[in-house]
């Protein structure tokens, strides 16, 4: 068998990797242009993928974005997710110390995995609010 040259390797690589670039969100974009380019890539990876009725429903929601979004009100919404978030987070470092405070290991060990759990959604609503 004879091995691949470094540039035939390279040129697969490339063409691979070409689609899965394609779908990153163009760079500067922000808010509603920025979620409404995010649909319009789902929606032709759907259509390449042949799924018509995953097409039709991100068709839809890019139109309901088209007409409804706006900036001012994409942020608040995400302001909110991330008081929401914040407010979790108090509420199961609490529960995590009560369960401390009873010295129950295997309710100490559940509550410190639901507040990790609630760690990452703060932490995903704050990356979204600075999109």
């Amino acid at each position: 068998m004879k091995p691949i040259s470094p540039l035939a390797l390279f040129t697969l690589c490339a063409v691979l990797a070409a689609p899965a670039l394609a779908i990153e969100e163009q760079p500067g974009l922000t808010g509603c242009a920025a979620k409404q380019q995010n649909i319009s890539t789902q929606i032709e990876q759907a259509r390449l993928h042949g799924n018509t009725e995953q097409q039709a429903g991100l068709e839809r929601a890019l139109s309901e974005v088209q007409a409804n979004c706006t900036d001012a009100g994409l942020r608040k919404e995400r302001e909110q997710k991330v008081l929401d978030a914040r407010h979790e987070v108090a509420q199961r470092k609490k529960d995590l110390d009560k369960a401390m405070k009873k010295g129950d290991a295997e309710k100490i060990n559940k509550r410190k995995d639901k507040l990790a759990e609630a760690n990452k959604e703060l932490q995903a609503a704050v990356e979204e609010l600075e999109k």
